[in-house]
């Protein structure tokens, strides 16, 4: 599974080099929005919230940003656009399980964009129910193993962990997504800096994928990503981490 953990990494490196980017900033901007739309204002109260604002804090959004988000979903803002979150299930090259997180205020739109970007890349769009059995939705921590050793990690066990994976050059400390902030604090106190820290739909099992099959579902993950409605795109493919490598090289 060490591809799939290095393709985390990669992403959350990516993440940070887009966060100079207006489109990042959208994004979490509208996560914000909605989340503070569905439950409130209150971050304290509101768990969705809490996570958005965090995420929107790691790529360094200004605060002002966050409170006008924060606004704009409780309807304080002069700018309230209707935004709804749309799950779209498909498959990828080599038969790879996709699920596609979008925030849009225009269903037709997203929904064209990501039919567009899947026949383009060699994958296809499933009907609802399709693939979303394939996942769990679950807190992931990723941690350098290089750095840190698992007596370093105890204190995310203690603060309600399900499980630490060492996989390949990561561990990956799993919670409930409940439990996420939580075992994030639990981390941070103790002195452990943390690769990233999501709410993701984690694959029950992988799909081996070779090679060829890899570079065009990167591509396809990246056209995706690319679109300024999709938020996260969730996979369940395994690849060699050497190969992941070299394609994001």
């Amino acid at each position: 599974m060490s591809g799939h953990s290095k393709w985390h990494s990669i992403k959350h490196k990516k993440a940070v080099v887009d966060a100079r980017r207006g489109q990042h900033f959208t994004k979490l901007a509208r996560a914000i929005t909605v989340a503070a739309r569905e439950g409130g204002g209150d971050a304290d109260g509101n768990p969705a919230l809490a996570l958005a604002i965090q995420r929107a804090r790691d790529a360094s959004m200004p605060k002002d940003n966050i409170e006008r988000a924060i606004a704009k979903g409780t309807g304080a803002g002069v700018d309230t656009e209707q935004i709804e979150t749309v799950l779209y299930e498909g498959y990828g090259p080599g038969g790879v399980a996709l699920l596609i997180e979008a925030l849009t205020d225009n269903r037709n739109r997203t929904g064209a964009d990501v039919r567009h970007a899947l026949s383009k890349h060699g994958g296809s769009l499933g009907e609802p129910g399709s693939v979303s059995y394939l996942f769990d939705k679950r807190g992931v921590i990723v941690v350098d193993a290089g750095r840190y050793g698992e007596d370093d990690l105890i204190g995310a066990i203690d603060a309600g962990a399900e499980d630490i994976v060492l996989d390949e050059d990561v561990y990956e400390i799993l919670t409930e997504p409940s439990d996420l902030a939580s075992v994030r604090a639990a981390l941070e106190q103790s002195g452990v800096e943390l690769e990233s820290a999501d709410v993701s739909q984690r694959p029950r099992a992988r799909v081996p994928v070779d090679e060829a099959d890899a570079s065009r579902l990167m591509k396809l993950i990246d056209a995706l990503e690319e679109s300024d409605d999709v938020g996260a795109v969730h996979a369940n493919f395994d690849v060699d981490a050497d190969v992941l490598e070299r394609i994001a090289g």
